[in-house]
């Protein structure tokens, strides 16, 4: 199993969901995030005054999937996240060593379906 994390444009969110969906991949953890990378921010005009956004609006998706789905689903959110501009994101992919349903107690693949 992996953890595939995906840290992207708030904006794309939909269409990535409904992308992932469409290949079974069902379960993730949505969680808003702020950060900056070559991106850097961006200049803002409040009253009058100039200031600088040194952080912008992102969202880090979780998935736990199983290992045979993970080039698929890179393929996806690559597809889907690129816009060819600086902050459109990164995929970070995780072993994962157990997973275990609390409810049932399931373990491995039958937790993660």
């Amino acid at each position: 199993m992996k953890k595939v994390e995906v840290i992207t444009r708030p904006e794309v969110f939909k269409e990535l969901r409904d992308n992932l969906f469409s290949i079974g991949i069902g379960g993730m953890t949505v969680t808003e995030a702020a950060g900056s990378g070559k991106q850097k921010g961006v200049e803002g005009l409040f009253r009058g005054t100039t200031f600088e956004i040194r952080v912008l609006p992102k969202l880090k998706i979780e998935l736990v999937i199983d290992d045979e789905k993970v080039e698929e689903v890179v393929e996806v959110i690559q597809r889907t996240c690129n816009t060819g501009s600086v902050g459109d994101g990164k995929i970070f992919i995780i072993p994962v060593e157990e997973a275990i349903r609390i409810r049932t107690g399931e373990h491995g693949k039958e937790a993660i379906i």
